[in-house]
């Protein structure tokens, strides 16, 4: 059985964990429960009614946070000639070609997403296998492969997150922190539920979001009513 701290026991007192709570409710609870010296980034846990072992039933995608993640995010792109000064002038923290394929090969791995415009892929994926065991592929489908490098800079500088499905149909995702508050936190959640929303596959039957938990780093999970969820997608 797993010890936990004072502080954590201590919110647990503060959530009824068999309850599904509204979720401006949850969310407001949720703030209480981060008492960490830190800001704890705060993440949802999203169980959706599909088989991931189904090719079109993969969900996968991205988002643009209207509040963003609280988080510096290194962006690297793959590019040359004139994408190089526009990923420059959009914020890209690194840029280049080969020098940087060759520097990741050596083990170099200092930034959190990748970019790269369509004509580098075939270079990039020579070192595919050690950007995709990290999550760190470049992908048309998230808009990572991309003419527009410094949109897709200036999108993840400014929060956007991809997310993918695990084998379990759980969707894991960061949404802020907890110093944004409940209000920001709550919108954060929404964009991406109404994305999510988007993707559903036509072959997924049944329904879609059966359960949904938030958390703060150091805290235990509250559970988010589904049902009252889509009140706010209407």
């Amino acid at each position: 059985m797993a010890i936990h701290g004072k502080k954590y026991n201590q919110a647990i007192e503060k959530i009824d964990r068999q309850r599904r709570y509204p979720v401006a409710d949850g969310m407001t609870t949720l703030v209480t429960t981060a008492t960490a010296k830190f800001d704890e980034t705060i993440d949802v846990a999203v169980n959706l009614g599909v088989n991931p072992k189904h090719a079109d039933q993969m969900v996968r995608g991205s988002v643009a946070l209207p509040h963003g993640t609280g988080k510096q995010v290194r962006v690297l792109v793959f590019a040359r000639g004139d994408k190089e000064r526009e990923a420059q002038e959009a914020g890209a923290d690194y840029v280049g070609n080969d020098e940087l394929i060759d520097k990741i090969k050596d083990g170099w791995l200092e930034f959190d997403a990748a970019v790269a415009t369509p004509d580098m892929m075939k270079f990039v994926g020579k070192i595919g296998r050690i950007l995709g065991t990290r999550g760190l592929m470049p992908n048309p489908k998230v808009g990572t492969v991309t003419p527009d490098v410094g949109t897709a800079v200036r999108e993840i500088k400014a929060g956007k997150i991809e997310f993918r499905v695990e084998k379990t149909g759980i969707i894991h995702a960061p949404i802020g922190r907890a110093s944004f508050g409940a209000e920001k936190l709550q919108v954060n959640l929404l964009a991406l539920i109404e994305r999510l929303n988007k993707l559903k596959p036509a072959s997924a039957k049944g329904t879609y979001i059966k359960a949904l938990t938030v958390s703060c780093t150091m805290g235990p999970g509250i559970k988010l009513d589904p049902l009252d969820i889509k009140n706010y997608m209407k």
